[in-house]
């Protein structure tokens, strides 16, 4: 078996890194976040791919207890909270929070902001029905941390979903600065972890599909589904900038992002 679904070492410094690199990145992120919370119909990924086509969230969220683990400027808590939704934002940066209290005054909506990490959540256990991450705690936070974390958060019968970079997206990235997907793998499978780059202090986490699947049984969990993320032929990037990572073409022809839905045990 390659790859273990047990706890690391409690902290490899990446959370005051990511902690300072998206107070720094939270400028950026500003019209990203005004866009989403002014968008009744939730849109998701780099390709803004439509709720109705995709179906990230359950049928129903109405009266659902909701946590979003890495909420950013915390559009996902407003679509939940618009559709009926108690939700939590919980995230690091002290900046990304406020603009989301400033979008919350904004638009009329109020729902709890936590400044925290999705590892230790200062919440009490089984408080929740939903677990939510779209490119936060799945990306920023370490998974055999989050993960256990989520679980104890949620209530038996739970779920969790979270929204991510795709794994061939990341096995056909290199590690060199301002690296692009590519046709051909450029890194190598097993053991994939911990994510760091020459040109960004910031540390991410991606692990491969059968480690995926390990760690969520280990903590309870049973996978329902798992989907492979592909724009339409006309679809447009939700900021430029994310041209830097991956095309449209390449998008078309590979997944560059997967959605990944699991329910707590019980």
């Amino acid at each position: 078996m390659t790859g273990a679904a047990t706890r690391p070492p409690a902290d490899g410094g990446h959370i005051e890194r990511n902690r300072a690199a998206w107070d720094e990145y939270a400028r950026d992120f500003v019209g990203l976040g005004e866009f989403a919370w002014a968008d009744e119909e939730p849109t998701w990924g780099i390709w803004s791919v439509p709720e109705a086509e995709l179906h990230v969230l359950p049928d129903n969220v109405e009266g659902l207890d909701a946590i979003e683990l890495g909420c950013g400027t915390a559009y996902v808590s407003a679509w939940l909270a618009r559709r009926g939704a108690r939700p939590v934002g919980v995230d690091l940066s002290t900046e990304q929070l406020a603009t989301a209290r400033r979008l919350q005054a904004e638009h009329g909506l109020s729902f709890p902001l936590v400044e925290g990490n999705a590892e230790q959540v200062p919440l009490p256990d089984a408080s929740f029905d939903l677990a939510i991450s779209e490119y936060g705690a799945c990306l920023w936070a370490d998974p055999y941390l989050w993960v256990p974390e989520a679980a104890r958060l949620l209530r038996p019968g739970g779920r969790l979903v979270f929204l991510t970079n795709s794994i061939l997206l990341m096995l056909c990235t290199g590690e060199e600065a301002d690296a692009r997907a590519g046709e051909r793998l450029a890194r190598d499978y097993f053991c994939m972890h911990r994510f760091e780059w020459p040109d960004d202090d910031s540390v991410e986490f991606h692990l491969g599909w059968g480690d995926w699947v390990r760690l969520l049984r280990i903590n309870g969990f049973s996978v329902e589904d798992y989907m492979e993320v592909r724009p339409g032929p006309d679809a447009r990037m939700r900021a430029a900038f994310l041209e830097e990572i991956v095309s449209l073409d390449w998008a078309r022809r590979w997944p560059c992002e997967e959605v990944w839905k699991a329910r707590k045990d019980g």
